[in-house]
């Protein structure tokens, strides 16, 4: 395929951190898109256990040896970041009931927008129902293993970092 002609899907989250849910989800859409963009937002709104430097670093580390997954930071608009890398189609993960209002809601707002993009809802493999970056942090600052939760590199970068 020609890149023009690759069909490509953005992953966008802030990955606070991210969570093995975040992976199963970025790998299982490799079956269904030839790329996939995770980006990493900034999102100065909210905050973030890890500076925005650190996440795009660790989500850059987790998805190192995938061919497939590209990682992106970005500041502003999704849809502007969407358009900018030529795709069409947004990855947006459901664990649960409760993530779908907030998710069905966003959707709707963005095609309203951006007509031309879609989003498309996966839900994790049900290990990973569970698990959000929230209640990683949680478990973590409070002295908890979290090992079944993130990726080595991820559990390593918590321990350090002390909080």
């Amino acid at each position: 395929m020609t890149q023009s002609n690759l069909s490509i899907a953005i992953y966008p989250g802030t990955f606070d951190p991210i969570t093995l849910g975040h992976e199963n989800i970025a790998h299982r859409a490799t079956r269904i898109f030839d790329k996939i963009i995770v980006a990493v937002a900034s999102n100065a709104s909210k905050k973030c256990f890890f500076s925005f430097e650190e996440r795009v670093g660790l989500v850059k580390a987790v998805f190192s040896e995938h061919k497939a997954i590209e990682v992106i930071g970005f500041n502003g608009l999704l849809m502007d970041f969407v358009e900018a890398q030529n795709a069409h189609v947004v990855i947006r993960g459901l664990r649960a009931v409760s993530d779908f209002e907030y998710e069905f809601q966003l959707a709707g707002m963005n095609r309203k927008l951006y007509p031309n993009v879609e989003t498309l809802f996966l839900t994790p493999s049900e290990q990973f129902t569970f698990v959000s970056s929230s209640l990683v942090r949680e478990v973590a600052t409070l002295g908890g293993n979290i090992e079944q939760f993130v990726s080595p590199i991820v559990k390593e970068a918590m321990k350090k970092t002390g909080r």
